[in-house]
């Protein structure tokens, strides 16, 4: 079960584990959208979701440059980060990238950085993870089932 609410986690450590016990618990596709400053711990939640899913969180890192990268272990796993996508018109790469495949695959958790770029799109039953830096290295961060990418 997904754990809805309002989490403090004192370090990239404890927001790794967050994340894992998340993923250690999925049984079948999940969609996540990871919201935060620069730094703010989206990947670290990312690998910590990978690691659940029997991932080496090892061979998961902010797929910048190529958007998506796609692992596989006891559920497949497509962490996008759409970063450099246009902050508008962003329809094309999307669709060029595949992401309504990525939704409809009956096995797969998808994990997307940067949701605010998915030009205007709603994905429904999707989880919204809002992390914000504490200072130092404590995290708030924030998991809501939402019906929208905002």
């Amino acid at each position: 079960m997904i754990p809805i609410g309002t989490f403090i986690t004192h370090s990239a450590e404890e927001t790794f584990e967050l994340a894992y016990e998340i993923g250690e618990g999925l049984t079948a596709s999940a969609v996540f959208l990871l919201q935060g400053d620069l730094g703010a711990g989206k990947t670290v939640f990312a690998k910590g979701l990978a690691a659940g899913l029997d991932i080496d969180p090892a061979d998961v890192n902010s797929p910048t440059f190529t958007i998506v990268n796609q692992h596989d272990g006891r559920l497949r796993l497509y962490h996008l980060d759409l970063y450099r996508l246009p902050d508008t018109g962003g329809a094309d790469e999307l669709r060029e990238l595949g992401l309504d495949e990525m939704l409809n695959e009956s096995q797969a958790v998808v994990v997307i950085e940067w949701p605010e770029r998915l030009d205007g799109r709603v994905i429904a039953a999707a989880y919204r993870v809002r992390l914000t830096d504490q200072g130092g290295d404590a995290r708030h961060v924030e998991i809501r089932r939402t019906n929208t990418s905002s």
